[in-house]
């Protein structure tokens, strides 16, 4: 039934395309899934929508990061406080897809954000998957825009209070993290996971493979982009991120699923490591640059240095 769809990203929305996959035989899931925090038109998972949405302030022009308006954490209107049960129903309504799909034992990565990954998880939870971890990507540096209190209440023209609240900001501390959801699918009751490896060659972890001068990795993950690497989406994950997760946990020749394909990061990390793929991606403009992106990737993007020392080197430049 994986035919046409094994080392392919197909064009479409994975709604449609998971069901036809054969049962049982994903050996490991890994997606960059939309966060639903409304970063651009893709990511907006919700029906309440209000004309200063995906805007610009004055505050963001020229911008690199926080280029577009999202809303408040309070809301602009009531009907804002709903955006987090429609996420996790969007979540839901395809992780129950995905269920059968993947094998008894097998892991799933997904990463989220900050303030939505408690709705992944209990969307994830709902439709049969258990949570393992909660892994944390560190990065090397985080955007970061925290306004002044003194200068909006200079703007108002609050002189003394201005002064009151002199070195306080508003907004959050530099986002310098972000959360992987790491999921297990049940094994058959009254077996052991050693069994379950077994019989389905899943469910360990290749330690050995993703040690860091000799110690075992922990669930800190520290990984930043190679100086030459493509970037062609803002919301895109390090090659060697998604690599140490794919060699952590499959073997060469396992299929990998990543129903929300993006820049194609998990293709061609796969391809690299000798592990096979299926992807799905909604956008034309992502879907072509990622087949473009998986065509020119070639074997000789693992060099002899482990992965974990090539993150470092990349990290401290």
């Amino acid at each position: 039934m994986n035919e046409g769809y094994i080392n392919n990203i197909t064009l479409g929305n994975c709604l449609e395309f998971i069901p036809k996959l054969a049962d049982s035989s994903i050996d490991l899931f890994l997606s960059d899934i939309p966060y639903g925090i409304s970063l651009d038109d893709w990511d907006v998972l919700h029906n309440n929508t209000n004309s200063a949405l995906l805007g610009q302030s004055p505050a963001q022009e020229g911008k690199s990061g926080f280029k577009r308006r999202g809303k408040p954490i309070n809301g602009w209107a009531q009907s804002d406080r709903n955006i987090g049960l429609e996420y996790q129903e969007w979540c839901r309504n395809w992780a129950t897809g995905v269920y059968p799909k993947m094998k008894d034992g097998s892991f799933l990565f997904v990463f989220g954000a900050r303030r939505t990954l408690h709705r992944v998880v209990n969307a994830f939870e709902d439709s049969g998957f258990l949570l393992k971890d909660t892994l944390a990507w560190k990065k090397p540096s985080a955007h970061h825009r925290a306004q002044r209190v003194s200068i909006v209440l200079e703007r108002r023209g609050l002189i003394e209070e201005a002064k009151k609240w002199a070195g306080w900001r508003l907004g959050n501390l530099a986002p310098i993290w972000e959360p992987i959801a790491w999921f297990m699918k049940p094994y058959r009751v009254g077996g052991t996971i050693t069994d379950n490896i077994l019989q389905n060659e899943v469910g360990a972890m290749n330690i050995d493979a993703c040690r860091l001068n000799g110690s075992s990795p922990t669930n800190l993950l520290e990984f930043g982009f190679k100086r030459d690497e493509t970037r062609i989406h803002e919301a895109q994950k390090p090659l060697a991120l998604i690599e140490y997760l794919i060699k952590l946990t499959t073997r060469e020749e396992q299929l990998i699923l990543d129903p929300f394909m993006g820049s194609g990061t998990t293709a061609v990390a796969a391809k690299a490591l000798k592990r096979n793929f299926i992807g799905f991606e909604t956008n034309a403009e992502y879907h072509q640059k990622s087949l473009k992106r998986v065509k020119e990737a070639s074997s000789n993007q693992i060099e002899e240095l482990p992965i974990f020392q090539q993150s470092l080197l990349e990290i401290n430049g």
